[in-house]
Order: C-alpha cells, then sequence, then structure tokens
C-alpha cells in the first residue's frame, strides 16, 4: 500500500520533474510488471523492461529467495531458462536451485545493490544446494547461501562439488546464456578438471569478484527485442573462439593477486566522476521506460 501510495505521488509530478526523480525511487516503488508485450529496454545496467513475468515463489525444482525485494521479475526467456535448469539441477543430483535476485517487476536502477539486473535478463543462482524446496517465508530471508572460494581467493573450498561444475557447465551450455559470472577461483577449479575435449562453453564463465556465494547467468538479447543492448565486447569475440581458461589463470594469479608494480596514476581533477545506477534519473535511461512506468 505504501508502495503503490508513494509511484502514484511521484507520477502526478509534471513531466520535467518526473523526468529529473531518481530512477531507482520510481522503479523500486513499482510492485506489479506492465501490462505490456514483453521487452528489455536498454543496456543490463542501464534499462528497465516491459511486461515482465513473475517466478513463482515455489516450484517442483525452485524456490525464490529473499521474496521481501521484489526482485523475483523477469523476461519470460529468463523464467523458462531458471524452471529449465532447476529440472536439469535435479537430474544432476540436486533437489533444484535457490533462486536470488532476478529483477523489479518493472526492471530499472535499483535502491540497493546491484549495478545491473535491470532489463529481467540477469539472475542469482544460489551455490547452496537446497536440502529442501518448502522453506517458509521466513526461513527464506534468515538463510544463507554458502562460499565456494577460500578467503585467499585462490582456490575453491570443501563447498564445492562435482554437481556443483555440472549444474554450472549445464548453465553454459544452453544456447539463450551470454555469460555467467563467477568467483575466479571457480573458474580456475573448473579450467583445471573440465575435459579437454569439451571446454568450449568455458568461455561464458568470466571471474568478477563478489561471486563467492552465487553465480550470475546473463541471457543474451532476445530474437525480436529490438530495444535491447547486447553486452559488447560479446563473449566469443572476448575470448576469440577459446575458453578463457589460460588468460583467466595468468591474469589472476599474477595481475590480481599479485599484482605488478606500477607507477601511480594520476589523477584528473577534471575528469567527470562515474555515477552508480542509483544516481540515474530517468533522463538518463531510454525515452521508452517512460512508457513502461506509465502503463498499467
Amino acid at each position: 500500500m505504501i508502495r503503490s501510495l508513494l509511484l502514484a505521488a511521484l507520477l502526478c509530478l509534471p513531466g520535467s520533474a518526473q523526468a529529473q526523480q531518481l530512477a531507482n525511487k520510481l522503479f523500486g516503488a513499482q510492485d506489479r510488471p506492465s501490462q505490456q508485450a514483453p521487452m528489455p529496454i536498454g543496456s543490463y545496467a542501464k534499462g528497465c523492461a516491459a511486461g515482465l513475468v513473475e517466478l513463482p515463489e515455489t516450484g517442483p525444482s525452485w524456490q525464490a529467495m529473499r521474496l521481501s525485494r521484489g526482485r523475483n521479475f523477469g523476461h519470460p526467456e529468463m523464467i523458462s531458462f531458471l524452471m529449465d535448469l532447476s529440472q536439469t539441477a535435479q537430474q544432476i543430483g540436486w533437489a533444484g536451485l535457490y533462486i536470488g535476485d532476478i529483477s523489479q517487476p518493472r526492471g530499472g536502477p535499483m535502491t540497493s545493490g546491484h549495478a545491473s539486473h535491470q532489463i529481467g535478463l540477469d539472475a542469482d543462482i544460489w551455490q547452496l544446494p537446497p536440502q529442501r524446496l518448502n522453506l517458509s517465508r521466513n526461513e527464506r530471508e534468515t538463510i544463507s547461501s554458502i562460499p565456494v572460494r577460500s578467503a585467499d581467493q585462490r582456490s575453491v573450498t570443501s563447498n564445492w562439488t562435482k554437481r556443483h561444475h555440472a549444474v554450472m557447465k549445464a548453465a553454459a551450455s544452453d544456447p539463450r546464456v551470454d555469460r555467467i559470472f563467477v568467483a575466479a577461483a571457480v573458474k580456475i577449479e573448473m579450467c583445471k578438471t573440465a575435459t579437454r575435449a569439451d571446454t568450449k562453453w568455458l568461455q561464458k564463465i568470466r571471474p568478477v569478484a563478489g561471486h563467492d556465494t552465487h553465480f550470475h547467468v546473463r541471457l543474451k538479447c532476445p530474437k525480436g527485442a529490438r530495444f535491447c543492448e547486447t553486452q559488447t565486447p560479446t563473449v566469443s569475440e572476448l575470448s576469440k573462439g577459446g575458453n578463457g581458461c589460460d588468460d583467466t589463470l595468468t591474469w589472476w594469479v599474477t595481475d590480481f593477486l599479485n599484482p605488478p608494480k606500477a607507477a601511480p596514476k594520476r589523477k584528473n581533477p577534471d575528469a567527470p566522476r562515474k555515477r552508480h545506477p542509483r544516481e540515474y534519473t530517468m533522463n538518463d535511461l531510454p525515452r521508452q521506460c517512460q512508457d513502461v512506468l506509465a502503463a498499467r
């Protein structure tokens, strides 16, 4: 109720004033998807989404976590992907999947957390293998996932299993997937243990800090999504047909964990400060996002 009243007040502002409102406040106040045809608009970290679909809180092979956030909405392609992967996880030996944040009901910048997850094509999947799929709403708020990398970031922990590898391989092998963000230690371990005859899918596994308790799946722009901006360079361009293992091992062990000494960079006082998506106004987003907010 409070969220609806806040949204009504914001939408009553004159057009120019609304355009200057923080986009995350406007989109964070939405509690329902727009009644429009599904369309991701803009880029993963600067956009919104029309016609998103809610992932049911509980299904035969999944549970949506942290329901109080209202972030279990995604493009139909993403919802279908998550359902498919959760069924595959059961075939691999897990009870299913615990699904973290996808997007807000109409996408857009969030009031906290992610810079991306704005167009319904990103989803976080917990590294915690479900023991059961009948968690209460309260349990979903209090239970936590598990880290799968060591404190020194050089290796995986005993929490990492062959089934983790199999679930992530299945996700990366799906043609709908553009890339998957993981802790670098996970990428290194997967490179070490993958069968040499079958490693092309590994090019989609990308090491990014902050992904030790979940893996982040990003889908490609669906066919016909004319307002969706595909991430560039694409993974295939970035890896040039390889699996990214040699580059990952070299970069992570040398340049990140043991960085070479370099001359300090001089700061340019005139350079504009990079803004976080939480600072975007509606003027910063594609103009179609105005229509998404105004739609029923």
